[in-house]
């Protein structure tokens, strides 16, 4: 089973639809799931503020070795902190996300990722192949060896893949990314 975190905000039902998963914000469905996704729309402390009660049983769960998928901000809350505001992130990984300078935000829209290494959440998934992206902040890992694919935006190269062990995190929707994102997706079911 796999746990898609609830945090009032956002429309979870094309992620759900996507894995056959369950949408909760209980402690006890977290600790039973096989898998958890963080989906994650809004600002960074309002939402960390509603994931503060979770924050343990998370931490557990990726520690007891399940995968974990962050998605969107749900990838920027796996970081200790952000530009966006105040308040701690989960710590899953060193660094912050910060905001995008000298281009245009929110970045909207189509966009590729440019692999930097294998990885078993981008299997299948084509050098150059396109995501949807709605985002004004992007993390900086203090370890470069979890990036798996970066993504340029109007010149600009940032982090857009991550993952290490059984913790994964994109910047983009996958499941607002037609086929590409759906491969995401079947992959972090298949672990």
């Amino acid at each position: 089973m796999i746990a898609i975190i609830d945090l009032g905000i956002g429309n979870l039902s094309n992620v759900k639809k996507a894995v056959n998963g369950i949408i909760t914000d209980r402690v006890k469905d977290i600790e039973k799931a096989d898998k958890i996704i963080l989906p994650g729309v809004g600002a960074f402390s309002a939402v960390m503020e509603k994931l503060n009660p979770l924050r343990s049983v998370i931490i557990d769960s990726i520690n007891r070795g399940k995968p974990f998928l962050g998605i969107c901000l749900g990838l920027q809350l796996m970081f200790e902190s952000s530009e966006e505001g105040k308040g701690k992130g989960l710590g899953i990984f060193k660094g912050e996300a910060v905001k995008f300078k000298n281009v245009r935000v929110p970045h909207i829209g189509w966009n590729s990722i440019i692999k930097v290494k294998e990885s078993k959440i981008l299997k299948g998934v084509k050098r150059g192949e396109y995501f949807y992206f709605v985002h004004s902040y992007f993390v900086k890992p203090e370890d470069r060896e979890i990036v798996a694919a970066e993504t340029e935006h109007q010149g600009f190269r940032f982090v857009s893949v991550v993952e290490k062990n059984n913790v994964f995190g994109v910047q983009f929707h996958p499941e607002k990314s037609g086929e590409a994102g759906k491969r995401i997706l079947e992959n972090f079911k298949a672990l």
